[in-house]
């Protein structure tokens, strides 16, 4: 269909405030054109690579003003103009920076690089807007906070499933994945940003705003803490059992820890918070040198223990990795808030320095864990410590305070009342980290990643892609083996006839015979 100079002109102007999205223009020309012809979303893109090479756009049909008729008066007048000693077309039609005319936002017409010129202009860096901004330090924190939380005292109890050799490649293996999904979530994020002309984006807002500037076909397309509570239940009720003299009901305790939860996550942004995250560090240190010396005292010989495990249950392993170290949930609330967001990422950026750290720190607890407690290793391994030693109560308390400070960075109230259904670590811990993190955290960073760089290429040999597919094949089998072993472990705990064997569930050696709500650890 031919359209008038008029038409072109509009076209060139929507296009503009959409910051270049062919589907979103076409979309906004239809909302204030209704009695026109709706243009293609391509057609957006060639007006306005004909009016940049040439200067001008030509007229296929003559500008009798039918087609004008819900323009407002005012821009009736400006792009009738004919003044030969004026603007060019070029100028009239096409807004400068910063300048308002008629309602419509104008934007910068630059020369040679096109639209990857015009989009280096926009420092989303410069332009962010934060009332109480994180240091590096700040960051680091909530960072170590975010990932030493509950997953490390399971890491014993997926060494056990790995073997002490297998299971330091495996987590190494891990660490280096999880990082790198964080890594490109970050990248991305910051390509976007000056795409769209953004500041700052949640997790959500990045894949949806991958997905409207990335290929066609993907524009249609525009709970990781339940068992903290249960964690943070099971060690006070460790200590609290201890002195009544008989076994509390942890559901009821998770209920009960919901009230000083709530509290803590009133607290209004991160700066405020880094204190709490501070001090829980401090506590989860104190906690992790206590058990570590029960670790490492009258330590059995290695040839004790599996180098490597049984194979069919190394996916538990690798869906207990992946939800001890990912801490996707929190990576971008962490950057929105950062005053420096682009020390995140880099060799030597935040993201990298926490990161190393708490892969070393992992491995050696489950490294010691599995060695010293062996098939016997609980689920936390804190419950594994003597309970009549006052060292052993107080790590319980530290933990869970520990973890407690953790539920001001990320919560939802079903998080607690999903525990209260399932008070179980090691099968809960299975079945958050192959269904949500193998997901989130793996799948979605990637399919990001590819959206956000389709246009630029995936490097020489198209590399990225290879990587991504290792990367999906990775989620892919914590998703399907991990979730399937976590679904049977916990129905076979609550149906204590089922067809399952019990020596094919690994949940942290709790009683699984006669009375199956029965959660105290067996002798």
């Amino acid at each position: 269909m031919d359209y008038t100079f008029a038409e072109h002109a509009d076209m060139l102007i929507i296009y503009g405030e959409v910051h270049y999205n062919g589907r979103a223009a076409s979309r906004l020309y239809q909302e204030r054109f209704l009695e026109r012809h709706v243009p293609a979303h391509t057609l957006f893109e060639r007006v306005n690579q004909r009016i940049r090479e040439t200067g001008s756009v030509k007229i296929t049909r003559p500008d009798n003003g039918v087609q004008r008729t819900v323009r407002t008066p005012e821009l009736e007048e400006e792009t009738s103009k004919t003044n030969t000693n004026g603007p060019t077309e070029l100028d009239t039609f096409l807004p400068q920076d910063n300048s308002i005319t008629n309602g419509v936002t104008k934007y910068k017409v630059t020369k040679g690089n096109d639209l990857e010129a015009a989009n280096t202009e926009f420092d989303p860096f410069k332009n962010r807007q934060n009332d109480h901004p994180t240091t590096n330090l700040n960051t680091l924190t909530h960072l170590l906070k975010a990932s030493l939380g509950t997953g490390i005292l399971s890491m014993p109890a997926a060494f056990q499933a790995a073997g002490l050799a297998l299971g330091i490649f495996s987590t190494i293996l891990v660490s280096i994945i999880c990082t790198h999904c964080a890594y490109i979530l970050v990248t991305s994020a910051h390509e976007l940003y000056k795409r769209a002309h953004k500041t700052k984006m949640s997790f959500a807002d990045v894949a949806e705003e991958a997905c409207l500037r990335g290929p066609k076909w993907a524009r249609g397309f525009a709970g990781p803490i339940r068992c903290y509570a249960v964690i943070i239940a099971r060690n006070f009720n460790y200590v609290i059992d201890y002195y009544v003299g008989y076994t509390t009901e942890i559901r009821v305790t998770i209920a009960a820890l919901l009230v000083p939860i709530i509290l803590l996550v009133y607290v209004p942004n991160l700066k405020y918070l880094a204190p709490v995250s501070m001090i829980a560090n401090v506590f989860m240190g104190i906690g992790l040198g206590i058990t570590f010396y029960y670790l490492v005292t009258d330590v059995p010989s290695i040839s004790e223990r599996n180098l490597v495990a049984d194979i069919s249950t190394y996916p538990v392993f690798f869906s207990i990795t992946i939800f001890a170290i990912e801490a996707i949930g929190v990576v971008m609330p962490l950057e929105n808030h950062m005053a420096t967001p682009q020390h995140f990422v880099g060799l030597c950026g935040v993201l990298n320095q926490g990161m190393s750290g708490v892969t070393l720190v992992y491995m050696v607890i489950g490294f010691f864990g599995y060695l010293k407690y062996g098939d016997k290793v609980e689920g936390s391994i804190t419950l594994n410590l003597p309970k009549e030693a006052f060292a052993a109560q107080i790590v319980n308390i530290l933990i869970a305070l520990a973890v407690y400070g953790t539920f001001g960075l990320q919560f939802y109230v079903i998080c607690v009342a999903i525990a209260i259904a399932v008070p179980t670590i090691i099968p809960f811990v299975a079945l958050i980290g192959a269904f949500c993190f193998s997901i989130l955290g793996l799948m979605v960073p990637v399919a990001i990643e590819m959206l956000t760089f389709w246009d630029k290429g995936f490097g020489p040999f198209h590399w990225k892609i290879f990587k991504n597919i290792i990367v999906v094949a990775a989620g892919l089998l914590a998703l399907i083996f991990g979730s399937k072993s976590a679904i049977q472990d916990i129905v076979y705990m609550y149906l204590g006839n089922g067809t399952i064997p019990k020596e094919q569930i690994i949940v942290g050696n709790l009683t699984l015979v006669g009375n199956f709500s029965d959660t105290t650890p067996s002798s």
